[in-house]
């Protein structure tokens, strides 16, 4: 069962869909279930598909698609802080 780091827990706010699997991994002072209609889950759905889009090797049918997870982990660190040093522009 995966856990979220500590941090996470005393300072996130995490909106999220009805789903029981949440509650268990997700402090419930943090966590608040809401419906799609409500609007709080659109930033991380474009997220997502941002992430996606840009981070080409998370699609297998691609060229660049790599089998080590060490890869995928260090293009999924490269894209959030690029992403995030944009933000800051």
């Amino acid at each position: 069962m995966a856990v979220l780091a500590p941090v996470y827990g005393q300072c996130a706010v995490c909106y999220s869909d009805f789903w029981q699997a949440y509650e268990t991994v997700l402090p419930s002072k943090r966590h608040h279930a809401v419906g799609k209609d409500s609007g709080q889950t659109s930033h991380i759905e474009q997220f997502n598909c941002t992430l996606r889009q840009r981070v080409s090797r998370l699609v297998r049918k691609t060229l660049s698609f790599s089998k080590k997870l060490d890869n995928h982990i260090g293009a999924i660190w490269y894209f959030i802080h690029h992403y995030n040093a944009s933000l800051l522009l």
